[in-house]
């Protein structure tokens, strides 16, 4: 499986039990649907391995609990701590509206009420405090605040975001 074909769930976070089991930290607003999983990827050295689930259950909230085939020993256990998990995109849960992934998005075009299309929508840039579209038009690269009172609709039909920006924000960059 390869790595652009998934998603990030989350990551081994620590050991939890003497017989091998892990605590996987969900980063996900609903843990619950990946309660009863049959497998996860697990990276290792930026390849992605599966993993069979013995059994698995929630654990304060962000937590799975899991039992992983063939991993019986602490020993065993630490090898995977810090290892991100991975799951194919076709698990993702579907979204409409303007609930959206940010995988999803990449490459729409990005069109403001006023101005029109202005560019086309390259990442996503969410190290910062305020998630950013990194837009670009031409050589210039135009950066736009992910803010819900701008977003008007996402149109997957037509694979265009469609904003209501400040006057201002893109002219400054053009």
């Amino acid at each position: 499986m390869r790595k652009e074909d998934c998603f990030y769930l989350g990551k081994i976070a620590k050991k939890f039990s003497f017989k091998g089991e892990v605590l996987i930290y969900l980063d996900t607003d609903e843990p619950e649907l990946y309660e009863n999983m049959e497998s996860v990827f697990v990276e290792f050295n930026n390849n992605l391995v599966p993993f069979f689930i013995e059994n698995s259950s929630l654990h304060k909230n962000d937590f799975l609990r899991v039992q992983f085939e063939d991993v019986d020993t602490e020993a065993e256990a630490d090898t995977l701590l810090g290892c991100g998990i991975y799951l194919p995109l076709n698990m993702l849960p579907k979204l409409e509206g303007n609930k959206f992934y940010f995988h999803e998005v990449i490459g729409f075009e990005i069109e403001d009420k006023r101005l029109g299309v202005f560019g086309k929508i390259v990442s996503i840039n969410d190290t910062t405090a305020q998630p950013l579209f990194e837009v670009t038009n031409g050589s210039v690269e135009i950066l736009v605040p992910m803010i819900d009172q701008f977003l008007v609709k996402i149109d997957r039909e037509n694979k265009k975001v469609i904003m209501d920006l400040p006057e201002g924000l893109v002219e400054m960059y053009l």
